[in-house]
């Protein structure tokens, strides 16, 4: 009996045993990449079809037995088995495969293509969201600079939510067309050049499109480069995920080294002229003057920024969605000065429950309101000292209080018409205390949708249908109270004054875009993509505009339409209100096809074929065709590359042609496809007749209907390496060639004008692009890694039909010299003996007299850089992050007329001026500065004299931050959360005097600074 009893309960607990093994549990547990939690990574048990997926947070469920292997698996990483045991408890943490994730990383290539960065044949760059979101700036174009090679970031002004900011493709591919890349949000092209509605914490990548074969696809539109956005989106199977990033911080302006004067320089400077204040003053008294006015306080100051911006993204089994809620404030330097923008996202995907059947959308709408100079949009009036308050910082007499004046009336009661002297800068700050209100709305809605379906494993179809809405607004006003409106009213004679305008453009453009991809592989080594493509562009804008002249004082009130004087037609010059309108539809059709062929993944090609129709030329110019070949070599999937460190080193070649169809530059904020809409027909226009009281007709254009387009041709040799996983790069050499320029083409007289655009010239521009990346340091709780790039370009004019007689002018056009090339009077010091200026003249001799036409000399020197990149590190240590990027422009000569005029001696007395000149030559100071009394500084403003050298080196954006433990969280209801503070343009190194190098002006008086920005934010997520 006792033995059997002992063989029972031998089977009972085997029994028992194998019961609790086969027994499954729920398993779960949370999977990161060693710091942060990894969503969508696949959690299966090995040998079975069984599995699960990590959702948002990173966390995970599964039902496994004991002994069952788990395998965790997810792109770029690399996959972890662990058997399971007897806890219920499983934490991974995943290691990064950076071969696998070099290999598959996906490249935008245009359209709905994407290859991955090993199979991909043209030259394109990518940044991610982690570079661009959660800065300081209104347009995400700012955030770009530095950040990819052969990209120029020029922004021009930094008021709050200007749109002054240029892109620059690989040089200047134009004289007169427009020079701006073509902006293409989740698949559509819009025809937009500022984005300052769009928020950058949308974005998930960025990606620009170079070389011809990249850019081919776009064929009219995309001869200036491609910039490619896609935005968020949210993953099938996923919790609903909340994230909250917020920023606040202050702007500050930059400093300036054109030595301006303090109040006793300023007076010892007008005591040694002979003119102003400081001529009537003992030097005694100028010791003892006790006002000294910093005008840069009064026209300047600091103002904070902030910015809010909530996320949510959840998914289904077959949907998913991302929407985002984001508020923008920035206050200006200049008083009067703001800008204020609210938007909100939706991005939907759904698919069938076979993926047969796919549809998305995504909408975006938003409202921005900024109030802004009237310098702003108006060039006209930057030299203008009683209507441009930058003048102001610059310009005010420091010796003098600021004004005593509290209102319009008063000061015009006080000065009346004389401007001389300090009565100027009043007058400018009369317009800070908002005498001049110019304000602009701009409400904006951006739409796509799209619906897909695969007719087979091989064959799909689809159709992307975009609307870009926006109606933009300007109301601008002179106050009847203030101070310009009085005097115009005085100088008219007229009991009202002021007036108030009001501007309106409805801009609205709808895409189409049918396409069928075809996609198989042979034999596993040969695959093949190909795709037919129909696009159709249609743009309606209309405008129209009032303007109410005489407004009454006490019921005017800005914006709200009261206080207009009625026109009364027995005083016909007065009051009279102005009206206009305008409506323009303009269209493009295009029809092309994409061949990609690849060989067991070493040898891959491509060609891209382009039909294009335009609107703007005549019936005989309206079709263009454009055309790209690509090829490339993955050296490192050869044989004899097997035992090296190369995990990627791919040599690639294209060469293929664009158009340009927009032949002239359009203005900042405005749709190019209707810029120049009626160039190439004759014009006629009514009007006021010979006895100015009837009306006429009369010729108000010739047109070109020989017009076309502006033709492109590329030619690209690029290599990406990777080697060892620590150093990866990419390098490319391009020549670029624009044929049929939109440039001056004389005429004969007869035709009533002497010269008329057409196509007219070649430009060339050749270039080498760099990038590098190096992990310097990799450790459990540490990391270094340092990036650099750079760009060179050089341009060159190879052929002008007649370039006519440039000689007297200071920037020209000439073959075989660069674009704008200056052209000025050599300057080269001071004559010793008298203090006049010294000049060489065309044969080489010193003067103080040369000829302001015949001897100008070619500088070799333009405004446009030579030299662009940017570089930087990402570092780590424990939670603790520091990032910091800088970006440069080199060779780089603008004119310095602000710096001119710091330094004209007809100034002294009037404005403040330079204190270099207290170095001015005299006989018992025999230096480089000019007499003041010299004669000759009438050449001065034709001379090399104040060409200066605008190369910058900026450190453009540093932020330094710590990632809160995971640990410390996990009682709250925060997942993860980071806090930071970050800089941007807080150090720039330049020869450049004035308050910032940037600008695409190649001469400038006066410009508002980019602004230097402290912040400091948080980024959560629930």
């Amino acid at each position: 009996m006792r033995f059997k009893f002992k063989w029972l309960l031998t089977i009972a607990i085997v029994f028992t045993t194998l019961v609790g093994y086969s027994q499954k549990k729920s398993i779960s547990g949370v999977v990161t990449d060693g710091k942060m939690p990894l969503p969508g990574v696949t959690v299966a048990i090995k040998g079975t079809n069984e599995g699960a997926s990590t959702d948002l947070d990173g966390k995970y469920s599964i039902s496994a037995a004991a002994g069952d292997v788990l395998e965790f698996s997810f792109i770029g990483m690399k996959t972890k088995s662990v058997t399971v045991g007897a806890s219920s408890t499983i934490n991974v943490s995943l290691q990064e495969d950076v071969q696998v994730l070099t290999e598959v990383q996906l490249v935008s290539e245009g359209y709905n293509r994407t290859s991955t960065k090993a199979r991909t044949t043209g030259a394109s760059a990518t940044i991610s969201s982690e570079t661009i979101q959660n800065r300081p700036n209104a347009s995400f174009f700012n955030s770009l600079q530095g950040q990819i090679a052969g990209l120029n970031v020029i922004s021009s002004s930094g008021s709050p939510g200007s749109g002054q900011i240029d892109l620059i493709v690989r040089g200047v591919g134009s004289i007169n067309a427009s020079l701006d890349p073509l902006i293409v949000i989740d698949g559509v092209p819009t025809a937009a050049n500022q984005f300052r509605n769009l928020n950058q914490n949308d974005i998930e990548t960025a990606t620009l499109l170079k070389d011809s074969y990249s850019t081919s696809i776009y064929g009219n539109r995309g001869a200036n480069g491609v910039l490619v956005i896609t935005t968020k989106s949210a993953k099938y199977g996923s919790s609903l995920k909340v994230s909250y990033d917020g920023m606040t911080g202050v702007s500050r302006l930059p400093s300036e080294s054109y030595n301006l004067s303090n109040a006793k320089q300023a007076l010892t400077i007008e005591n040694r002229f002979g003119l102003g204040l400081g001529a009537s003053l003992t030097q005694a008294q100028i010791d003892a003057y006790q006002i000294d006015t910093n005008w840069r306080d009064q026209f300047f100051n600091q103002d904070i920024f902030q910015q809010h911006n909530v996320g949510l993204t959840f998914g289904g089994a077959n949907t998913s969605n991302y929407t985002s809620f984001n508020y923008f404030e920035q206050g200006g330097l200049v008083p009067t000065t703001d800008f204020q923008r609210f938007t909100v996202r939706n991005n939907f995907n759904g698919r069938s429950a076979n993926e047969k059947f796919t549809y998305s959308s995504q909408f975006t709408i938003g409202f921005s309101r900024r109030n802004q100079l009237a310098q702003e949009t108006n060039s006209g009036i930057d030299n203008n000292t009683i209507q441009n308050p930058l003048q102001g910082a610059l310009l005010g007499l420091p010796y003098l209080e600021p004004s005593p004046y509290l209102t319009g009336q008063e000061l015009f009661d006080g000065i009346g018409f004389n401007f001389n002297g300090a009565n100027d800068t009043y007058v400018l700050e009369d317009i800070l205390r908002g005498s001049v209100p110019n304000e602009f709305t701009e409400t904006s809605a951006l739409a796509n949708f799209s619906a897909g379906y695969k007719l087979s494993k091989t064959l799909s179809i689809q159709n992307k249908f975009g609307v870009d809405y926006r109606l933009s607004r300007r109301i601008f006003a002179r106050d009847p109270r203030g101070f310009l409106a009085i005097a115009v009213r005085e100088s008219r004679e007229e009991e009202f004054g002021g007036f108030e305008s009001h501007a309106s453009t409805r801009d609205v453009t709808f895409t189409n875009i049918a396409s069928l991809n075809y996609s198989k592989t042979f034999k596993d080594k040969h695959r093949i993509d190909a795709g037919l493509y129909m696009e159709y562009t249609k743009v309606h804008v209309n405008g129209n505009s009032f303007t109410q002249n005489g407004l009454n004082e006490k019921t005017w009130s800005f914006g709200a339409g009261t206080g207009y004087i009625p026109f009364d037609p027995s005083t016909p010059n007065s009051y009279l209100p102005a009206v206009s309108a305008s409506k323009i539809t303009a269209g493009t059709l295009s029809y092309f096809g994409t061949f990609d062929y690849d060989y067991s993944e070493r040898f891959g090609a491509g060609l891209v074929l382009r039909r294009d129709a335009s609107y703007r030329f005549v019936e005989d110019n309206k079709w263009a065709t454009f055309w790209a070949i690509s090829g490339r070599w993955n050296i490192d999937k050869e044989a004899f590359m097997k035992d090296t460190k190369w995990r990627m080193l791919k040599l690639r070649a294209s060469y293929g042609t664009q158009g340009n169809q927009n032949v002239l530059a359009a203005g900042y904020g405005t749709n190019a496809l209707v810029t120049g809409a009626t160039i190439v027909r004759d014009l006629y226009g009514t009007g006021a007749g010979y006895d100015a009281s009837s009306s006429g007709s009369g010729f108000t254009q010739l047109g070109n209907p020989t017009l076309a387009w502006e033709e492109q041709s590329q030619s690209n040799v690029g290599l990406d390496f990777n080697y060892n996983n620590k150093l990866e790069g990419t390098i490319d050499v391009y020549e670029r060639t624009t044929r049929e320029l939109y440039a001056p083409d004389f005429l004969s007289a007869g035709t009533g004008q002497y010269s008329q655009n057409a196509n007219n010239g070649t430009l060339r521009n050749r270039g080498i692009e760099l990038l590098l990346r190096y992990q310097v340091l990799k450790g459990a709780d540490y990391g270094l890694k340092v990036f650099v790039n750079g760009a060179y370009n050089q341009n060159e004019i190879r052929q002008i039909n007649d370039p006519g007689n440039q000689a007297g002018n200071s920037t020209v056009l000439l073959p075989g010299r660069i674009v704008n090339e200056w052209n000025l009077i050599p300057y080269v010091g001071v004559n010793q003996s008298n203090g006049n200026l010294l000049f060489l003249d065309r044969n080489g001799n010193v003067t103080e007299n040369p000829d302001p036409v015949n001897d100008r000399r070619l500088t070799g020197k333009s405004a446009i850089p030579v030299y662009t990149g940017g570089f930087g590190l990402n570092a780590d240590f424990k939670n603790f992050f520091l990032d910091a990027q800088f970006s440069y422009a080199l060779e780089v000569y603008r004119y310095d007329n602000q710096m001119r005029w710091a330094n004209l001696t007809e100034f002294i007395g009037q404005e403040n001026v330079s204190a270099d000149m207290l170095n001015a030559w005299t006989i018992d100071n025999p230096s480089n500065y000019p007499a003041l009394n010299a004669t000759n500084y009438t050449f001065d403003s034709d001379s090399t004299r104040w060409l200066k050298d605008s190369s910058f080196l900026r450190l453009k954006n540093v932020s330094f931050g710590y990632n809160v433990p995971r640990d410390f969280l996990a009682k709250t209801f925060f997942t993860s959360m980071k806090i930071f503070v970050q800089g941007e343009n807080l150090l720039t190194w330049t020869k450049w005097r004035g308050f910032d190098p940037e600008s695409i002006s190649a001469s400038l008086i006066t410009g508002y600074p980019n602004p230097q920005t402290l912040s400091f934010g948080v980024s959560a997520q629930f």
